[in-house]
């Protein structure tokens, strides 16, 4: 129960904030998404091309609710809020906080959407995705950081703040 696990959008920044946080806080640092790679043998853009959407989000879900990582700051994919199992295992490993942006922040961050093999269906753009996926990580998330106004230090600063006073009240 002692790692910090990183949610939200792709583009929030959770593998960047995740390395520095890992530094400043002693621990080790897990990007789920490449573990998934080194798991399954494939790209994400190629796991999404052969096996689809559902196929890559039952992969993802699988391969996190069989996680292990104890003392580590975890960086999750975007999409990992779809996988009812995968949350319950990482919520079991630490407390998840949610790096929070607006869409209008995070679609000029963007810019080439389906090259970073983000999770979308047929149909779905970027909007219709985040007014998706935002009340999941809002479920989940242990701890809520607003990240619209942060560069990358003022970020790790205030997840590293909140996190502490959590664990002071636990």
């Amino acid at each position: 129960m002692n790692s910090l696990v990183l949610i939200g959008m792709p583009a929030a920044g959770k593998s960047t904030v995740g390395v520095i946080l890992a530094k400043v806080l002693g621990k080790q640092f897990v990007d789920s998404d490449l573990v998934i790679q080194q798991k399954d043998g494939r790209l994400l853009s190629q796991i999404i091309a052969q096996e689809g959407v559902e196929g890559f989000i039952k992969i993802e879900n699988d391969i996190n609710s069989d996680l292990t990582a104890d003392n580590s700051i975890i960086a999750t994919g975007g999409s990992v809020v779809y996988g009812k199992e995968a949350m319950e295992r990482l919520k079991s490993l630490g407390t998840v906080v949610y790096i929070k942006l607006s869409y209008e922040t995070l679609s000029k961050r963007l810019h080439n959407i389906r090259q970073r093999g983000v999770v979308l269906k047929e149909g779905q753009d970027l909007k219709m995705l985040y007014e998706e996926r935002c009340p999941l990580y809002e479920k989940y998330a242990d701890i809520t950081v607003e990240a619209e106004s942060a560069d990358i230090e003022e970020l790790v600063s205030r997840i590293v703040n909140l996190y502490q006073n959590r664990e002071l009240v636990m």
